[in-house]
């Protein structure tokens, strides 16, 4: 028997798909790690328990594979009904028996895969829409997976951290933040360097910035409102003739507190 494989021969894409699918091994990892009590304890995100983040990620999964029946049919299928079929759905789910609750997860996440693996390399390019009311290529439900499967295997809060989670998917998801920050203009005044490489965000333009530097992870973990470890704000001054530079480094100065991050979503 031919073994089944992705219709597309992408190359971008099979890498994205490659890590959508390894962020949901990861996120299963980390769900099976837990015991069926430990279902009940808190999430990182406030008023979620465990059991919010299981049901968020299975009827996640079953919301985009709507989107993929829709690229491949061509008959509408929303994510969702309405926002808050959405939040009932959720809140449901929480309420699930435990083995229910990992069904539920198991079975949606083979559903999206099989809807990938099958819809043919042409619909790919498809428009679909978001629940956000964008309007994309069906290949972007790639990376709206893989943004979810890994960040809420860290909110599972039993031992993943960002530093677990891939480079390139930090790299994106922190491009995808600080752009949604510009395009509301909430970045004002906040530049963002990523030690060890050359990534800079925010107000490039800004003539006294605060300067938020940290590591990828850490500054990403900052950038999704999870957290400042090894994030450091500091205030600058102007610079430009040697006395200035001069006042400026004894102005520059650590903050006393990393500033929140704007919200993104």
């Amino acid at each position: 028997m031919v073994a089944r494989h992705d219709q597309t021969t992408d190359p971008v894409l099979l890498e994205g798909l490659l890590q959508a699918r390894r962020g949901t091994a990861f996120f299963a990892r980390k769900l099976n790690e837990l015991t069926d009590a430990d279902l009940d304890g808190d999430s990182l995100l406030p008023g979620w328990t465990r059991r919010h983040v299981t049901a968020h990620i299975g009827y996640n999964a079953r919301a985009i594979a709507r989107l993929i029946e829709w690229a491949a049919t061509g008959v509408e299928t929303p994510m969702y009904a309405s926002t808050s079929v959405r939040e009932h759905e959720i809140n449901f789910g929480a309420t699930l028996p435990p083995i229910a609750l990992r069904h539920l997860f198991d079975h949606s996440a083979v559903h999206l895969n099989v809807e990938w693996r099958d819809l043919p390399a042409e619909a790919w390019h498809h428009k679909v829409k978001t629940a956000q009311g964008r309007i994309v290529p069906a290949e972007e439900t790639v990376w709206m997976r893989t943004r979810e499967v890994w960040v809420h295997a860290v909110d599972l809060d039993n031992g993943a951290t960002f530093t677990d989670i891939p480079a390139p998917v930090l790299t994106r998801l922190l491009k995808d933040i600080t752009g949604a920050w510009h395009t509301r203009g909430t970045d004002t005044g906040l530049l963002i360097r990523v030690t060890g490489t050359d990534l800079t965000f925010g107000d490039t333009s800004a003539e006294n910035p605060t300067l938020i530097t940290g590591p990828l992870p850490a500054i990403t973990q900052w950038a999704t409102g999870r957290g400042t470890h090894a994030v450091t704000a500091r205030g600058t001054a102007a610079t430009g003739t040697p006395a200035a530079d001069a006042a400026a480094s004894a102005s520059d100065a650590d903050l006393p507190e990393v500033p929140a991050a704007p919200k993104w979503i």
